[in-house]
């Protein structure tokens, strides 16, 4: 083969695993709901130990037992290009609500992205106590801080 044929294999390969890098990565999470079985879950009749055994365990559920117990079952699909953070493409919300005195499904909720709100966290930091040091600081500090006077008698 020649410098030119040699030099040409080269660059299409560097090209090849550029375009693979670069390539977008998909990524399921949470759980999968069988729509076969949500459909035998039937409003005013299915018990919350019937929902456990057709659906699964949710993914999370309700924090205050005082209104009823719901159960939500997430699921999200997210890309990631390269080195790029990865973006949320597709999120799934199911919301099943049970009566509080009969534990019998109420209410049946889809959300789906749309429905979300972005919510932007606060990344400042609490101040602590004490002195920053620098590096050396921290290295060189202690030299002269201690007496051994034990030796000496």
């Amino acid at each position: 083969m020649s410098m030119r044929h040699t030099g040409a294999v080269i660059a299409a390969a560097l090209l090849l695993l550029l375009s693979a890098a670069c390539a977008p990565r998909d990524e399921y999470r949470g759980t999968s709901i069988d729509e076969e079985k949500l459909k035998q879950v039937v409003v005013g009749q299915t018990t919350e130990a019937q929902v456990a055994t057709l659906l699964g365990s949710p993914s999370t559920s309700s924090t205050f037992p005082d209104w009823g117990t719901t159960y939500y079952y997430i699921s999200s699909e997210t890309e990631a290009v390269a080195f790029l953070a990865p973006e949320v493409i597709d999120q799934q919300v199911l919301a099943i609500a049970f009566d509080k005195s009969t534990s019998k499904v109420k209410d049946i909720k889809r959300y789906g992205l749309k429905d979300g709100k972005q919510i932007a966290f606060v990344d400042r930091e609490t101040p602590t106590r004490g002195k920053e040091l620098t590096v050396l600081e921290q290295l060189f500090g202690n030299f002269g801080r201690f007496n051994n006077d034990t030796n000496k008698k």
